[in-house]
């Protein structure tokens, strides 16, 4: 078994860095602590085997908003068997109030930056089921203007029927696969309008759900505010 205290310096305070680290430690074979330093930086501290610490480290020594590792300064000892589990060592009750306020509204900003990206998927998935649907109705004007070309072909060939009944048959024939070509492209188009309303209503679905998500998170930051007040600390 080993052990290491390691030190990480940045942005690891107010951005939920202490339940990033106990987060990687859990169901895993691993005890220690972490807990905030006065001058800003993280102090580690955990014992387990040498293959387990060492993927730790990897995990938890990283630059992925809004953690920002800078340095990470580590000393490898002994296991001493002092630790039963691994825990996170809060500091007083404002200070914990203040970084949980901070880290919700990182969150926060987080889910909204994350909505306005699908949203812009979103609408670049129906501009090109627009443009889609419109050389589809291009397509459909096209072939409407050779049936209506053909109807003129077929008025002078009435005309010639007793010389041309066996070219009238082809024709015909033709006009069967060109039929079943029509009945086919509608279909596409039906699917088309299918798939775009299905896209338009998981899009009011998704505002739905991040109006809830918003409303929560505004019912929870105004439970901190009222403990806070409770507490006599002035937000």
């Amino acid at each position: 078994m080993k052990r290491f205290s390691a030190v990480a310096a940045g942005r690891v305070q107010r951005v939920g860095f202490r339940e990033h680290v106990y987060r990687e430690t859990f169901n895993k074979d691993i005890s220690g602590y972490v807990k905030n330093l006065d001058n800003g930086e993280v102090e580690i501290v955990a014992e387990g085997s040498e293959e387990d610490l060492r993927a730790l480290v990897d995990r938890i020594n990283i630059i992925r908003y809004p953690i920002a590792v800078k340095s990470f300064t580590i000393k490898w000892q002994e296991a001493t068997g002092e630790f039963t589990s691994f825990e996170i060592i809060r500091g007083d009750l404002q200070e914990e109030l203040f970084e949980r306020v901070d880290f919700a509204g990182t969150i926060m900003y987080q889910t909204l930056e994350n909505s306005e990206l699908s949203l812009k998927k979103q609408d670049q998935m129906l501009d090109k089921q627009d443009q889609s649907l419109q050389l589809q109705h291009t397509m459909l004007d096209k072939q409407d203007q050779m049936l209506e070309k053909q109807d003129r072909m077929l008025d002078k060939q009435d005309q010639m029927l007793d010389k041309q009944d066996q070219m009238l048959d082809k024709q015909d024939q033709m006009l069967d696969k060109q039929d079943q070509m029509l009945d086919k492209q509608d279909q596409m188009l039906q699917v088309g309008i299918e798939t775009k309303e299905e896209i338009v209503g998981l899009r009011k679905d998704t505002r739905k759900y991040l109006d809830d998500e918003f409303a929560e998170i505004k019912k929870e930051l105004a439970a901190i505010k009222g403990a806070l007040a409770r507490a006599g600390i002035q937000v």
